[in-house]
């Protein structure tokens, strides 16, 4: 018999599948929006999904709801028409480009014109 301790058990390990996130600086750009939307009464609840391909922050009028707007970062379109986009709930692209706040001015104009009515 030999003096050597055995080697603990441990199971094959997959790699973790890689998912796309938002960085810090691109979350406080979009949550720094949001705020603006909720205290203008216009979004109450969001959800954030981080997928292998794309990440997603989705706002809502009320939890039930479909979402009213989803901002989507897809880094495989970086090279193409740009990563980030913002998309409305009927699912049409209303703005893309390589540049995160530059595409979220699509929803200022929108927040400027429900500050104005109401």
């Amino acid at each position: 018999m030999s003096a050597e301790s055995p080697l603990p058990f441990s199971a094959p390990q997959s790699p973790a599948p890689e998912r796309v996130a938002f960085d810090r600086h691109e979350l406080g750009q979009i949550l720094s929006l949001y705020g603006r939307f909720v205290a203008a009464g216009e979004w109450r609840d969001y959800a954030l999904n981080m997928m292998r391909e794309v990440a997603v922050f989705s706002v809502f009028r009320r939890a039930a709801e479909v979402p009213l707007y989803r901002i989507e970062k897809r880094p495989k379109l970086r090279a193409k028409q740009g990563q980030y986009a913002v998309i409305s709930q009927d699912g049409i692209i209303l703005r893309r480009g390589h540049d995160l706040p530059q595409v979220l001015r699509v929803l200022e104009r929108k927040l400027i014109r429900a500050i104005a009515v109401g």
